[in-house]
C-alpha cells in the first residue's frame, strides 16, 4: 500500500480584508479543496437559480474554513467582501481546484524570449 499526501487546505492573505460588524479587519484565512457536493449542491439554491453570479458566493462560503477570527463563514460574510478580495478568492479557488490556468506566459527581460512557467500549486499562494 502506498500512502499519498495531498494538500487539502491553503492559507491566504486577502489584498484588502474583510471588516466585520465590530470594525475588525480580517485578512488571513484558509481555503480547502472543493468536493463534488460543494460544486453541485449550490446549483439547487434559489439564489443561484435566480442569479448565476451568486454561485461563487455560495461556493466560497462552503470552502473557506477560516477567515481571521470570524466565527462562521456564510454567504453574508462573502457578500461583505470587497470586490478585490472576491476576485482574489475566486482566482485562488480556480487554481487550487484545477479549474484555472496551471501555467503563466512570461517574457525574459534580457532576451525577450517568451515561454510558459508552470505554477507550483503545492506551495503557499
Amino acid at each position: 500500500m502506498i500512502n499519498v499526501m495531498i494538500q487539502t487546505e491553503y492559507e491566504f492573505t486577502l489584498p484588502t480584508g474583510y471588516i466585520d460588524a465590530a470594525g475588525t479587519l480580517h485578512r488571513e484565512g484558509t481555503m480547502r479543496l472543493a468536493t463534488t457536493a460543494d460544486e453541485i449542491l449550490p446549483l439547487k439554491d434559489p439564489r443561484v437559480q435566480s442569479n448565476s453570479a451568486y454561485l461563487i458566493v455560495i461556493l466560497l462560503s462552503r470552502v473557506i474554513v477560516r477567515l481571521g477570527t470570524v466565527e462562521a463563514i456564510n454567504p453574508k460574510v462573502i457578500e461583505g467582501l470587497f470586490a478585490s478580495d472576491l476576485a482574489y478568492l475566486q482566482d485562488l479557488y480556480n487554481r487550487i481546484n484545477g479549474n484555472g490556468i496551471r501555467s503563466l506566459p512570461v517574457t525574459c527581460p534580457h532576451c525577450q524570449q517568451s515561454f510558459a512557467v508552470e505554477l507550483d500549486l503545492a506551495g503557499e499562494f
